[in-house]
Order: structure tokens, then C-alpha cells, then sequence
């Protein structure tokens, strides 16, 4: 049996992603396709434009079976932590037997090379990282260079050094390095994006990027991405912004994010996972100075930080993620399954995920205290059927739920404001 794995955001589903999809299911010859998704927030550090159920909606109309949400500590982590998410949820169904990612050289042998160095950490290589961190470079751009290093005296072709600079190779990359940590026997593919860089704010119609396509919905002018978007994916978007429950975007959270900073003190900040090398007094600095968050990310960016980075890190502030904490979920992983929907070609899957995983497979958030007390009773007995630590599980279930929260919050009308939207939402069912 073939079962697809994807991670996928979908923020929203455009004609860059159906091609993916169909791409990988021909290219694996699936019989069923699993997503993780990222929840109400992205890995770019921003809310979804729109919620996590409306979104897993389109994808399984769009021919996902199973849709489970990656945990929202790792989805505002950078690619090695999101990627340690995703691809732990992916092993952990005990069924994903193929992984396929888009990527910009599509070399999977080449970006195995380097993940073999980054695993193994050669002597060579781990001393010249060594040096070019003493010289004050940020780790990302100490581990290019010394890739670099290391390959030029290894290898002539120059071609995989340019996979550090792409960001969907860099993020394949992360793929393969956590498929290796997690001793996985998920077979990784990868095919060739297509079209413009995903960060590329140029609309160019049919095939345009999230970033592209975001930009022109802020603007009010949704019709204008008809072409962009298969028309499911238009129509829900459409829906839901009819209905007020979007768009939602960064600057919804201005008032939050600004008294949150303002209340805050150097020694608080500092515990943030990310926040370092003077960046806890710049986010202080700059919220006294700022009115917006468009103003208080220019103020606190530097060439050394990318706006993306900031962002992130300002969302990990917001929610007082700790740097011990989220060394904590990447070291252990995932502790549960959490689905938002399937088809019902993916319930009989579903059925066989439940026979299999050693880790909990949540349809019914608000039973999550049960399936705690039921963790916590296993962990004294030597007949174990989970694999879950109970308080970490715990820690990463109750940050969905106020990632959730305060992303209700964000709605234009306020009707839709609900306590625990998770709690009440029932898993989607889509009828083949």
C-alpha cells in the first residue's frame, strides 16, 4: 500500500499546490494521501489568512484523505524545527510510506549529500562551522559557508552549494535531515516547483505565489485572484470572507502584540526561544516607537535578521514560548494526532492509523483531559500502548488551543469569537 505524505500550508491553496498534489500522487502511485497542515498560524510567523478548518476543507475536496494538524510550537519554529514537527506526525501515523516535497533543483541525491554532513557532522566540517561562528556570522550563514567549504574540497560540482540558497531546498533539506533523526523508512521524492519564488510579491496570474496572492486579497480585491486559485479553493476563500472570518492578517493583532511588548521586561524576553544577540532590547526600543507592526518589524530588522525570522520570533514573544520549551517538543516530537478532517476513503485508513501508532489520535479535542489522565495512568505500567509523555503532551495540546483562542479573536465579526473554537469544532467529514 502507497500512502503520500505532504506538509502543506495551503495559506491558501493555489494552482502551485494542486500541481504538487497531483504530481506526487502520480509520481508515487498513491492509494492514499496524508497532510500535515499547519494550524491557524504559519511558519512565516502570521496568522492563516483564513482558519485551519477551512483550509483542511479545501484540501480534502481538493483529494487529501487525512488531514492532521501539525502542532502550533512547531509551526512558528524555523525550518529545522517545522520540519521536525511535520515529518514527526508523518511517522508517527505508522502508515506514510513515500514523502514528497517540491523544491527548486529537484536533486534529491544532491540534497541527501548535504544532509549526510549536517547528520554526521564530518571533523572537517564541524571545525570550520566552529570557526566561521567565532567570526560572529548567524548559524544559518556559519553552516552554508562551511558546507561550502567542505564540498569545494570534496567535490567540483559547484551546483549543490547553491541548494543552501533556495528556500524550498533549504527546507527539503530539513525534510531529509529530520526523516534521519526519526530512524524513518518514509522514502523521500522530490519534484521541481514550479513557477515564481513562493515569496515573490509580483501577481503573475495563473501561477502565483502565496506571498502574490495574499498581497492582492489585503488590497480588498479577491476577484482579482480567480485565476490564481482552482475554484474550490476561490469559492471557500470567498465564503469565508463573506462571512467575516477573513481575511486575517499580522496587523489584525497590532493592539495584542504592542500591549504584550509593552509590559514586558528585558529579563522576560530573554527566556523567548530566539531571542538573542540584543534582540529582547530592539523589540522593546521598537514598541515604543511603533504603531503598527508593519513599524515595529522595519525598526527591529537588521541585515543580520530577516523579516521572517522577526516575525516569528515576535509570535513565539506573544505566546511566551520558552527556548527550554521548544528544545523540549523538538527533542521528544510530536505526543499526538491530531485530525481536522478525512473523506471517507480516508476513514478506513484512519481506522488502520488508530491500529498502529503508538501515539493518540485525536478527533475529539475536548476529551484531551482524558487521554491525559489515560497517559499519565500507562506511564506507571509496564504494559504501555502509547509512546506519549504525558506533560509534554499536555504543553503542546493547550498551545493549539490558544494559538486558536486568540486567533478567534482575529475575525471582523466578532460573532465568530468563541472561548476554545477547538473544542467545539467537529472533525470535517468529506463525502467522496
Amino acid at each position: 500500500m502507497n500512502v503520500l505524505g505532504l506538509v502543506v500550508e495551503y495559506n491558501p491553496f493555489h494552482n502551485g499546490h494542486l500541481h504538487h498534489l497531483n504530481a506526487s500522487k502520480s509520481l508515487v502511485n498513491s492509494d492514499y494521501v496524508v497532510a500535515v497542515m499547519s494550524g491557524n498560524f504559519v511558519q512565516r510567523g502570521e496568522p492563516a489568512i483564513i482558519d485551519k478548518f477551512s483550509r483542511a476543507e479545501i484540501a480534502l475536496k481538493m483529494g487529501i484523505d487525512i488531514v492532521f494538524e501539525l502542532p502550533f510550537v512547531y509551526t512558528i519554529q524555523d525550518a529545522s524545527g517545522f520540519a521536525n514537527g511535520a515529518i514527526g506526525v508523518l511517522e508517527r501515523t505508522g502508515v506514510v510510506s513515500d514523502l514528497v516535497f517540491g523544491s527548486e533543483s529537484a536533486d534529491i541525491e544532491g540534497l541527501s549529500q548535504i544532509s549526510d554532513i549536517l547528520i554526521n557532522q564530518p571533523k572537517e566540517y564541524k571545525k570550520t562551522l566552529n570557526r566561521y561562528l567565532k567570526e560572529g556570522l548567524s548559524f544559518p550563514n556559519a553552516r552554508k559557508y562551511a558546507l561550502n567549504d567542505y564540498f569545494t574540497q570534496i567535490s567540483e560540482e559547484k551546483e549543490i552549494i547553491e541548494k543552501l540558497e533556495k528556500s524550498n531546498d533549504i527546507l527539503g533539506l530539513e525534510y531529509l535531515n529530520a526523516l534521519k533523526l526519526y530512524d524513518s523508512k518514509i522514502k523521500p521524492q522530490t519534484i521541481k516547483r514550479i513557477g515564481v519564488n513562493y515569496n515573490e510579491e509580483q501577481y503573475t496570474g495563473e501561477i502565483s505565489s502565496a506571498t502574490a496572492i495574499r498581497k492582492i486579497i489585503e488590497d480588498e480585491n479577491i476577484e482579482k485572484v480567480k485565476d490564481a486559485l482552482p475554484d474550490v479553493s476561490f469559492n471557500i476563500l470567498k465564503r469565508e470572507i463573506a462571512l467575516k472570518k477573513g481575511p486575517v492578517f499580522l496587523e489584525d493583532m497590532r493592539d495584542m502584540i504592542l500591549s504584550k511588548l509593552r509590559m514586558m521586561n528585558r529579563n522576560e524576553l530573554s527566556k523567548i526561544d530566539g531571542v538573542k544577540e540584543g534582540l529582547d532590547r530592539r523589540f522593546l526600543d521598537c514598541s515604543k516607537v511603533s504603531s503598527t507592526v508593519n513599524q515595529l518589524l522595519m525598526c527591529v530588522k537588521t541585515k543580520r535578521f530577516t523579516l521572517t525570522r522577526i516575525r516569528r520570533t515576535l509570535l513565539k514573544i506573544f505566546f511566551d514560548l520558552t527556548e527550554s520549551e521548544v528544545q523540549l517538543y523538538n527533542k521528544y516530537g510530536p505526543q499526538y494526532l491530531r485530525v481536522l478532517g478525512f473523506s471517507k476513503k480516508g476513514q478506513t485508513l484512519l481506522g488502520q492509523i488508530k491500529k498502529v501508532s503508538k501515539y493518540p489520535i485525536i478527533t475529539t479535542p475536548s476529551r484531551y483531559k482524558r487521554i491525559y489522565h489515560k497517559l499519565s495512568d500507562e506511564s506507571l505500567s509496564s504494559n504501555k500502548k502509547f509512546n506519549s509523555i504525558p506533560e509534554i503532551f499536555l504543553k503542546q495540546i493547550e498551545y493549539d488551543f490558544i494559538a486558536s483562542n486568540i486567533y478567534s479573536l482575529l475575525y471582523k465579526d466578532r460573532k465568530y469569537s468563541i472561548y476554545e473554537p477547538d473544542k467545539v469544532t467537529k472533525v470535517l467529514i468529506h463525502e467522496d
